[in-house]
């Protein structure tokens, strides 16, 4: 190990942890060249691909490595959150047809296609312009994008270094869902920890609420495992060892691992694309079925924000100001209060943080702190995080059963199929409300409100 890992958790969480290999793969990427002051995990860490997914990872510039594993197959997969004026008890007797309305303009499943058909032109717009694609093409508000991680597009991006076989598995799937835990949740805000942070992030109690949780569908996948194949020549010719092949990187300034950010900076303006299209589709069907019997339905953006993605930030660290490759996977950015970066309406609050739940669970509203900067990186987590894995929770869990039990509580639930329904079940998932008190208590993620879910869309 070049430097000390850190977890947080409590006792059970650190007990869920060690049930997977997850902590190993923690302990392994603290050897990777270039590592710097600490390989962290969050709460919410399980096993992933080489890195564990919950983790935080830095290294040092220039020469310190980018690896493909570090970011994950979806790239920058994320949240985002819209909030309307009405209450829950306004929609109610219309939430059965607004679940519906939904699962048919957002088209989920493995594979599935979008109604948009871009050609060549276009789809490199889209690599290159993120959300401001869509803003250009009448799929956004301007606010949406000033209320958008990085504002919706990362710089840096190459559609040039994008295979085409990835384009090819991109090209009709903006404004897609897709399968596995992306999801559509309408919410009812259940709790505000903080009327004045809430109020100034448009938050009320019992109002409606909307989740997206998805990323750069099969183009994403593809930037990920065209670079995790070519990587593992690469580590050989920069004679890099690592305890495990999953770890494969190249120094961050070779030229295999420019290519690499500029194919994952394109892939993940795909994604904020892909989450701007379905934010108008949910706008969409919220008219569909609301409009004349709903007053003030209408959908602002409260805020978007990316996982699985490698950064160029500069960071103090132990009294030297560094130039960082900061590697969040499954984890989420959080810079506390005064952050340039942030939009002007939200920098004295810091930056607001998703974390969702698993369809029959809570989800939370966070805010970054200024602790976050000195012990994370700027970061903190970004769900509950797995206990079961997907084979195991389609063998003790029932689709239909889960469904049913679903409704019974009032969740009206659309899926694209019933063993998709059983990978996603709640108890696959660790207790979200454990990992958000833990962030919470470390200082690196203050709560701000609690969401429930009324209605789910499920790939």
């Amino acid at each position: 190990m070049r430097v000390p890992a850190r977890l947080y958790a409590d006792e059970e969480l650190l007990e869920d942890a060690l049930r997977d290999a997850s902590i190993e793969q923690l302990i392994n990427t603290a050897t990777l060249p270039g590592v710097t002051r600490y390989a962290l995990a969050m709460p919410d860490i399980h096993q992933g691909y080489g890195f564990p997914i919950g983790g935080v990872v830095a290294t040092r510039l220039p020469d310190g490595v980018i690896s493909p594993g570090g970011v994950g197959y979806d790239i920058n997969c994320g949240v985002r959150l819209m909030a309307s004026a009405a209450m829950i008890e306004e929609i109610k007797p219309f939430l059965d047809d607004l679940a519906t309305v939904l699962y048919h303009n957002c088209p989920s499943g493995m594979g599935t296609r979008g109604s948009l058909r871009l050609n060549k032109d276009d789809l490199d717009r889209v690599l290159h312009d993120g959300a401001r694609w869509a803003l250009d093409e009448g799929y956004a508000r301007r606010e949406d994008l000033e209320h958008t991680e990085e504002r919706g597009c990362i710089p840096g991006a190459d559609a040039e270094f994008v295979s085409q076989k990835a384009k090819d598995r991109g090209r009709d799937q903006v404004g897609t869902l897709g399968s596995g835990n992306h999801f559509i949740e309408v919410d009812r805000v259940a709790a505000i920890y903080d009327e004045d942070a809430a109020a100034r992030l448009g938050l009320f109690l019992d109002q409606v609420a909307v989740q997206i949780h998805c990323g750069s569908r099969g183009l994403g996948h593809q930037v990920c495992e065209d670079y995790v194949g070519r990587f593992q020549k690469t580590v050989l010719e920069h004679k890099i060892e690592l305890p495990d092949r999953q770890l494969v990187c190249a120094p961050f300034s070779s030229g295999e691992g420019q290519d690499y950010f500029r194919a994952m900076a394109a892939a993940a303006n795909f994604a904020f694309a892909n989450r701007q299209v379905l934010a108008a589709h949910i706008r969409r069907s919220f008219e569909q079925v609301l409009a004349g019997r709903v007053k003030d339905f209408d959908l602002h953006q409260v805020y978007d924000i990316a996982h699985n993605m490698a950064k160029v930030e500069e960071h103090d660290v132990e009294g030297h100001h560094l130039r960082l490759c900061v590697h969040r996977k499954g984890s989420t950015r959080a810079f506390g209060p005064g952050s340039p970066v942030l939009p002007d309406d939200l920098r004295d609050l810091g930056q607001p943080v998703l974390i969702p739940g698993s369809m029959g669970t809570a989800s939370y509203v966070l805010l970054g702190q200024t602790g976050n900067m000195q012990q994370t990186f700027g970061s903190t987590c970004h769900g509950a995080g797995r206990v079961w894995s997907r084979s195991r929770a389609k063998k003790e869990v029932r689709g239909a059963d889960l469904r049913g039990q679903l409704e019974a509580r009032g969740i009206h639930v659309r899926a694209g199929s019933m063993s998709g329904l059983a990978e996603e079940a709640p108890q696959a998932y660790k207790d979200v409300a454990r990992v958000v008190e833990v962030v919470h208590q470390a200082g690196i993620g203050k709560k701000v409100a609690r969401l429930e879910p009324v209605a789910v869309v499920k790939g």
